[in-house]
Parts: structure tokens; C-alpha cells; sequence
């Protein structure tokens, strides 16, 4: 799928990969679109817990990806789908804030698409 879906002008690819060392998080996203160059983004975080940084990168990527003009598709890959399952999960819980902006993003994306 993301092979095929590479070449299409209107899908954006993006892969993200985290590590914690000492307390310190580094994470790095990698956006593709066609006829763009490859867009790499690297943070750095202290004291925040995985859960924290895989959805704040999801968060980010989508906006990034929907600041885009005429983008349909967005394609992520991640290594924490039990991180992303619970961005679609409606009880409460203590991560509210990005699953609000996260499902807001989506939203719009989706009203324009």
C-alpha cells in the first residue's frame, strides 16, 4: 500500500520511529509527498513517557500532512499500534488533550477532502 501509494500527488507518507535514553526522548519523523523533497523532523523531550511521545508524533505528522495542499491519504507507520488504538478510544483517559486535537485535525481534513 505505501508503495503503490508513493507516487500519488495526494497522499502523504509518514514514518516515525522514538527512542527514550536517560530519561530523554528523541523522535523523528519522515514525511514524503511527490514532488517534495523528504521532509525530516527530530525533537527531543525529557522525562515524558512513550504513550506521550507516540501521540504527540501522530498529532504532529497529521498536522504537518494536513497543512498540505490537496492531500487525501495520509499514511502513517509506527511500530505502537497500541499507542494509536487509543486516540480512537471514547472512554477517558489521561491522554483527552491529544486524542481532542488529534480527532479535531481529522475532522477537518475530512470535511475538505
Amino acid at each position: 500500500m505505501v508503495l503503490q501509494s508513493s507516487f500519488l500527488p495526494s497522499t502523504a507518507i509518514v514514518v516515525m520511529d522514538a527512542s527514550i535514553k536517560n530519561n530523554i526522548t528523541t523522535f523523528i519523523l519522515h514525511i514524503h509527498l511527490v514532488d517534495h523533497p523528504l521532509i525530516k523532523t527530530v525533537h527531543h523531550a525529557a522525562f515524558i513517557t512513550s504513550t506521550e511521545v507516540e501521540l504527540f508524533m501522530v498529532r504532529y505528522s497529521i498536522n504537518q500532512a494536513c497543512n498540505k495542499e490537496n492531500m487525501s491519504k495520509i499514511i502513517i507507520v509506527t511500530n505502537s499500534i497500541h499507542t494509536v488504538r487509543k486516540i480512537f478510544d471514547n472512554k477517558s483517559h489521561l491522554y483527552q488533550i491529544h486524542t481532542i486535537a488529534i480527532l479535531s485535525k481529522l475532522h477537518h481534513f475530512f470535511a475538505i477532502s
